[in-house]
């Protein structure tokens, strides 16, 4: 039986060939003229030459076809104006969305704000969106006649729309306003949680295209890929990701799979070929993510690049980057929708960048790899239970932009000799390689980790001449595996601990976490501590965890608290509605409000009920996690290597070569250019037809590198960390940039309340007439 799965798992995957010939019989159609005829242009922008979508454009290549900023005098950058969001919260990796004269922001403690482009003045506030999911943005769409426009956004578990002109909820969206994304799954609502992205979803014509964030444990809430009518709310269609009876792929999986395993999610970019109406869906791992006794098999979808018909959500291709993922491989940056000239054609190709350092290339339309992709034998798992795949699909022309193995010539010099000298005995002791499988008997030394490679924002691109970027981590992780706790031990926690670490909470934790504990963006933190213990708890806040920021500042106090407060008993609350956060009992802010709160969202009186195997799975006897891990989920070494950390290739996809590869951060203490060794950049890049590539950086700054070579052209240094994709428009005939900056002080001589939070702009100096 394990061989004819195999087979049949080769046969899908094998040299990315096989399972391009068999394209849906709905292709035809897909790719007839009248879908090749532009797009509605439903974002209301023309492509590169607007910001209306977060990365910019559909294509998601951050490009803009503005002449005015050039290498010449970029270094005159100057700060046009400011917004201040006036909070305390870290709203860093909003990217802004700017229509006509307005830019929609997020600010003062959750609000939606439009400001004035030219100015920064309020135009109006739409305050207390405290269950707004996506804090990386929002999305934009307008009717063919831009009498009708709406913002698009995930609150709780639902999803909204305001007018982007008075800033009001639309009530005849949905249901009095809202659409439940708990509902069309076929599965019982109440076990859904988490059915909405930490990124936002793309608007395409009349549909907006959700991802989501359904946690990262067992039982975690399927990825399906969803689409709605921005009018109605009706949903449109829906993609299994994680295939039912009778579609294709399903008999990757043990049977009824769907109904126990969870992820394999878009939770990072969305890339669109308007032209085509093609939708490409770079897609997350299986859950439980480390670890896949019960999910024997290949995994279709997981870990892929898949095509889909953006208005019917049929699939054109796919093609698998990780087989049965156990190292959380996610796909998570947006797919670079480029031309190229290849064997003396003019070819539309898309390139996936990876967390393995891999950029896969293929051929738009048809899936096929530009250049041969070999399915390579790699080490396998002697963990009980564990069936990892025999194979892996490595490309065959394109280098890697990461190492992918810890040798101990890779350890940092910069390390005391103690603490080098006691690394080294560990990599010794342990193996590593990109995918050598994790172990219950030794530490595994995986490079990149699961913080490594490219993230959501790290990919650019210059569409027309076939130039992608990729901003990369060299991440390590150190991973083992240890036997799941069976039992939930309590920690006691005092009365003035517990009001510390609730505000504490309330502040920094609950709009990812949920307010009840259970869940958001995140996952649920209820009873932690039966999941972690004290040492990771604290080594996870000082150095953050895929979407999860770090919070290296709380003190050892606050830390105790918070670690005290998810482990008390906590009761569950009802699992009704959960769209209208904030609207009644928090504080106004100041300037013109005009709404608060999200609207009204019924209780449907249902109670969080936990998924489970079907009647009659095998449930394995033993199930293994990271608690073992001598670092919470391996990623206590962001600097374990040698510089640098963090760095920009440009890849001339003509060619399949790397044209330069140039460090991306400054270590301030050092005076050098090392890249940045906080481990991962959830940050961006913004590439302009003048040859600049603009890029933000862990280290406070932005800069600017020539497009040609990669030499740094000018940087500048920001009050605070910017935590997202820059921006750039151009108004009455002036070029601006855009960047979020908002998380923490780059001046630690100055205090919270001395430092500037918000959006700052920078434009060359104005011309005096």
């Amino acid at each position: 039986m394990k061989t004819r799965k195999l087979l049949a798992g080769l046969y899908c995957t094998l040299a990315g060939v096989i399972v391009f010939l068999s394209i849906p019989s709905d292709c035809s159609a897909q790719l007839s003229s009248a879908q090749l005829s532009k797009g509605k242009g439903s974002t209301g922008g023309i492509q590169h030459k607007t910001w209306t979508e977060y990365g910019g454009g559909n294509d998601q290549s951050k490009y803009v076809d503005f002449k005015q900023i050039t290498k010449k005098n970029v270094n005159q950058l100057q700060v046009a104006w400011t917004y201040s969001t006036n909070d305390n919260v870290a709203t860093s990796k909003f990217n802004p969305i700017i229509v006509d004269n307005i830019m929609y922001v997020l600010a003062k403690n959750n609000s939606l704000v439009a400001v004035d482009i030219e100015t920064g003045k309020e135009i109006w506030i739409h305050a207390n969106l405290g269950g707004l999911r996506s804090k990386r943005g929002i999305n934009y769409w307008e009717s063919k006649d831009r009498k009708d426009r709406r913002l698009l956004f995930n609150l709780g578990n639902t999803l909204q729309e305001i007018d982007a002109k008075t800033g009001k909820s639309i009530l005849t969206f949905g249901d009095n306003g809202s659409v439940d994304l708990t509902e069309g799954y076929g599965l019982d609502p109440a076990t859904i949680s988490n059915p909405t992205s930490s990124s936002p979803a793309h608007v395409f014509e009349d549909l907006i295209i959700e991802g989501s964030t359904t946690g990262e444990g067992y039982f975690s809430t399927p990825g399906d890929i969803r689409a709605y009518n921005v009018i109605t709310g009706k949903e449109a269609w829906i993609f299994h990701t994680e295939p039912r009876e009778g579609e294709f792929g399903y008999d990757t999986w043990p049977k009824e799979a769907y109904k126990y395993i969870g992820g394999v999610n878009v939770w990072g970019e969305f890339s669109v070929d308007a032209r085509r109406g093609i939708v490409y869906c770079p897609t997350g791992s299986p859950t439980y993510d480390y670890y896949g006794a019960d999910r024997e098999g290949q995994g279709l979808f997981g870990n892929c690049i898949i095509a889909l018909n953006a208005r019917t959500g049929k699939r054109i291709w796919h093609f698998q980057m990780v087989h049965h993922d156990m190292w959380d491989f996610d796909a998570v940056s947006a797919p670079q929708l480029i031309t190229v000239n290849h064997n003396g054609k003019k070819v539309d190709a898309v390139a996936q960048a990876t967390k393995q350092g891999f950029l896969y290339v293929f051929n738009r339309v048809t899936g096929k790899p530009l250049w041969p992709v070999k399915e390579i034998p790699v080490p396998q798992s002697k963990t009980p239970g564990e069936h990892s795949w025999p194979t892996q699909p490595f490309p065959t022309v394109v280098p890697p932009y990461n190492r992918q193995v810890i040798t101990a010539k890779d350890i940092n010099p910069l390390w005391s000799a103690g603490k080098r000298d006691t690394m080294l005995k560990r990599l010794a002791a342990g193996k590593s390689g990109l995918y050598e499988p994790l172990s219950t008997e030794y530490e595994t030394f995986t490079m990149p980790g699961a913080n490594g490679g490219a993230l959501h924002g790290n990919t650019a691109s210059n569409p027309g001449k076939g130039i992608v970027y990729v901003s990369y981590q060299e991440a390590p992780s150190v991973y083992k595996l240890g036997k799941t706790p069976p039992s939930t031990l309590r920690v006691p926690i005092s009365a003035d601990e517990t009001a510390r670490a609730k505000a504490l909470y309330t502040e920094k934790c609950q709009t990812c976490h949920g307010p009840d504990h259970n869940g958001a963006i995140g996952p649920s933190l209820v009873n932690l501590n039966n999941r972690l213990n004290y040492a990771n708890f604290e080594t996870l806040l000082e150095s953050g965890r895929g979407q999860m920021p770090a919070f290296v500042h709380l003190g050892d106090q606050a830390t105790a608290d918070l670690y005290k407060f998810f482990s008390s008993p906590i009761v569950a609350r009802n699992f009704g509605g959960r769209g209208g956060f904030g609207s009644a009992v928090s504080a106004m802010p100041e300037g013109p409000v005009v709404e608060s709160g999200g609207v009204p969202v019924k209780d449907k009186g249902r109670v969080r009920v936990q998924r489970g195997y079907p009647e009659g799975f095998p449930v394995p006897p033993v199930k293994y996690d990271m608690n073992a891990s001598s670092t919470s989920y391996g990623l206590g070494f962001p600097d374990l290597l040698t510089p640098p950390w963090s760095g920009i290739a440009a890849y001339d996809l003509n060619t399949g070569k790397i044209k330069w590869n140039r460090a991306l951060g400054t270590v301030d203490r050092l005076g050098k250019d090392l890249g940045s060794p906080k481990g991962s950049q959830h940050k961006g890049m913004l590439v302009t037809a003048t040859g600049l590539v603009f890029a933000t950086c862990n280290d406070g700054r932005i800069y600017a590198y020539d497009a040609d070579n990669g030499n740094i052209l000018w940087s500048y240094k920001l009050p605070r960390e910017p935590d997202g994709l820059p921006a750039m428009y151009e108004y009455k005939g002036r070029q601006y940039l855009v960047i979020c900056s908002t998380s923490g002080r780059t001046d630690r001589t100055k205090t919270d309340e001395e430092t500037f939070r918000g959006y700052t702009v920078l434009a060359l100096p104005e011309i005096k007439k």
